[in-house]
């Protein structure tokens, strides 16, 4: 469908959508202002000159380059010129300047080995994989951006850090999507919504809600039965929607708005057709104050869909013209999308008869996929021409003869392509003479058509004759009507005794209904006292290890401070001091026992500050040089009852633990978040995993803790597991 192709299309190209004048503005301000001071000026020169190029100011963008440029190569360490550089290499390559770009980034290169800083090093990795993933080679590219996430995880925490390094994420997301690798996808695009959120930046946050949205939609485009698919990715969504309402100020591209709502048109125009009249329509007014032509025909697209959905084929027509006249406006063309506008064209004239305006479209339709055909023959040859002539040169004759191989199978695929596009063509005339075969096909139905009129006046007649022959009938019934009379004094008769064995029927299901209703109340009864009886088992374990924690490690402390205390000597001053001396130091042991046991039975942190506090603590606690503990939270309030947070965190503790203990695993995920009187508990790890399906729950006391306490809260509990990929467990619980 054509606004499927307009909205991948936006995917593509809508990184390099100018700046807002306002921001640019600000920059440009905040980098007059730092003039004089020659470190601040060197680290707002990349993002100024990156505005400036975006704004198509490109002269003004490469004079600040190359002035900060001269500045940083005379600094002693070598980061400024490597961020610069390999800015300047990025503009070139946006510019179509392939060998300048080259040059660029090889200086980039140089200058990354003179400097210690990680960041600067992980950014010309950056460069790198983002100008091959242009060159189109996309596994050079990944291992580019799998060095730059290296440098970035041993970089020190910089005001620019978690932006560069979630871009990285974000361009291997791409990546994956376009390779159908949907997991890695997945990863990094959670990667990315984490490093988003630590930058604190709008736009990437946008971005990375934007990307989280696009992934759960690739995943209920492959199973549209699970509707929970969608409901994520229309969440994420609006929370991109929500998150460019509340910083308009800050959004450096103005047409991230219509962006967001064409993917929600594109989401619900196949399950609610209202909000995605809504959405489509607030992303083409939007689009046509910012006047971006992408958006603007892409808007158009889905109205135009909708459109033909209501049959009203004149305003979706107009609609799929509007679209038209903006892609050839737009600054990149795609031949493909204006093919499927025509191809739209051409349906909805046939679909309303007029086949002569339909065969118009067709002609065109296969002009311009003749002239697509003949300009990717050329540039193909062009391309072919060029890399040989390139190989020839710095490759030796044995790997000239292997790469002669390499072109001549190219060579024929092209030929297959050619015989294949061919064909094609063949077809489309084929499909030319058939719309004239309709042509005189429908003059055929017309004159069909009028032998139907006539047979209707035949038809008429005879109805008439039948008639009459009704009416005999009639006088013919009225002689037999006293017979009648009895035959409906008996089915009186039968219908009173029906309605008197129905009422003592409905009063015998009735008494069964009751007797089952008290069956129900009384399993629900047993069901609670199930449940009561676990956390009951729970809270014995938990007094269990108290004592075993106590007895272990304060009851040993205390021993060997009574041991202690009993060995000295008063005859020997010197063995007493240092007998003192080591007693204190138990008994301190002894206090901080005390107070870790104190801290497990009941946080401080949870009763003071709240369930977040308490977790963030617990996660700082438990983390360690190979255990790494992330909490996010999404939207919370803190409006839980303060002993259902308790709960909660002894869920936690009980699935933190069991990771640390069965997982084998580096790093743990607590991911709580809000929504409509719910509290959404995620706990991800990267452990070994395991088989859920072999998992036998009543037999594992761990697991029985935590479902007897999600059940005692009336929440569920989903279990997500693969093996070496990790596990994922998800709690709903109710707030109130």
């Amino acid at each position: 469908m054509i606004y499927r192709l307009l909205f991948i299309f936006i995917l593509c190209i809508c990184p390099f959508f100018a700046q807002a004048q306002d921001v640019l503005s600000r920059l440009e301000k905040e980098y007059n202002n730092a003039s004089d001071k020659t470190i601040e000026q060197l680290n707002l020169a990349p993002k100024y000159a990156k505005a400036l190029f975006l704004q198509n100011l490109k002269s003004k963008s490469y004079q600040v380059l190359e002035s900060n440029i001269s500045i940083a190569t005379k600094q002693t360490d070598g980061k400024y010129a490597t961020i610069l550089y390999a800015v300047q290499a990025m503009n070139y390559r946006l510019d179509n300047k392939a060998s300048e770009s080259s040059k660029s980034l090889d200086k980039a290169r140089i200058y990354s080995l003179k400097t210690n800083s990680n960041e600067a090093k992980g950014y010309f990795e950056y460069a790198k994989g983002w100008i091959l993933v242009r060159n189109n080679k996309t596994t050079d590219a990944v291992a580019a951006y799998l060095k730059a996430i290296d440098y970035y995880e041993n970089s020190p925490t910089t005001s620019t850090l978690y932006g560069r390094f979630g871009n990285v994420a974000k361009e291997l997301s791409t990546i994956y999507s376009n390779l159908n690798e949907y997991q890695l996808e997945e990863k990094y695009s959670k990667q990315f919504m984490l490093l988003a959120s630590k930058q604190n930046d709008p736009n990437l946050t946008f971005d990375a809600y934007m990307r989280m949205g696009y992934v759960y939609e690739q995943k209920y485009i492959q199973n549209s039965s699970d509707i929970n698919w969608r409901n994520k990715s229309e969440q994420y969504y609006l929370l991109a929607i929500a998150t460019f309402n509340k910083s308009q100020d800050a959004m450096l591209n103005k047409s991230n708005l219509s962006y967001a709502a064409i993917n929600l048109a594109n989401l619900y125009i196949s399950f609610d057709r209202e909000k995605a009249m809504k959405y489509a329509q607030i992303a083409n007014k939007v689009s046509l104050e910012t006047g971006d032509p992408i958006h603007i025909a892409s808007s158009f697209g889905i109205l135009a869909e909708l459109a033909t959905q209501d049959k009203n084929y004149d305003l979706a027509k107009s609609y799929f013209l509007k679209a038209s006249m903006e892609i050839g406006r737009g600054p990149v063309r795609d031949h493909n999308i204006e093919l499927s506008i025509l191809e739209s064209l051409s349906e909805i004239s046939e679909e309303q008869g007029n086949y002569k305006e339909a065969l118009t479209y067709y002609k065109s339709y296969v002009e311009k996929y003749k002239s697509i055909y003949d300009q990717e023959k050329l540039d193909i040859t062009k391309r072919l021409e060029s890399q040989f002539e390139k190989e020839r040169q710095e490759q030796k004759y044995i790997k000239l003869q292997l790469e002669s191989d390499k072109k001549a199978q190219q060579i024929k695929l092209i030929n297959i392509l050619r015989a294949q596009r061919e064909q094609v063509y063949n077809n489309l005339k084929l499909v030319e003479e058939n719309q004239r075969e309709r042509l005189k096909f429908s003059e055929l139905e017309s004159e069909k058509k009028e032998q139907q009129l006539r047979l209707a006046k035949l038809e008429t007649q005879q109805k008439n004759n039948d008639i009459n022959s009704y009416k005999k009938l009639l006088t013919f019934k009225e002689k037999i009507n006293t017979y009648y009379i009895t035959f409906i004094f008996i089915f009186i008769v039968l219908i009173i005794l029906l309605l008197y064995a129905y009422k003592q029927r409905v009063k015998s299901m009735k008494q069964r209904d009751e007797l089952h209703a008290l069956a129900l109340e009384k399993e629900k009864q047993n069901s609670k006292i199930s449940t009561l009886t676990a956390l009951l088992e729970g809270q014995e374990q938990e007094r269990g290890r108290l004592a075993r924690d106590l007895h272990d490690g304060l009851g040993g402390l205390l021993s060997g401070t009574k041991l202690q205390l009993s060995s000295l000597n008063p005859q020997q001053s010197g063995n007493i001091e240092e007998g003192i001396s080591k007693s204190i130091n138990q008994i301190d042991g002894a206090v901080e026992e005390l107070r870790r046991v104190a801290h497990n039975l009941m946080p401080d942190l949870l009763i003071k500050y709240g369930l977040e506090a308490a977790i963030q603590e617990f996660a700082s606690r438990m983390s360690s040089s190979a255990l790494e503990i992330h909490t996010e939270f999404i939207n919370y309030s803190n409006s839980m009852p303060e002993e259902k947070q308790l709960i909660m965190y002894r869920i936690i503790q009980e699935l933190v633990n069991n990771a640390i203990k069965h997982a084998d695993t580096s790093e743990i995920i607590i991911q709580i978040s809000e929504e409509e009187n719910v509290l959404n508990l995620t706990v991800e790890d990267n452990g070994k995993g395991f088989d859920p399906t072999q998992l036998d729950k009543r037999k594992t006391a761990g697991f029985h803790n935590i479902e007897s306490r999600v059940q005692f809260l009336k929440g569920t509990m989903n279990i997500r597991s693969e093996q070496n990929i990790g596990t994922s467990i998800e709690l709903q619980i109710p707030i109130n």
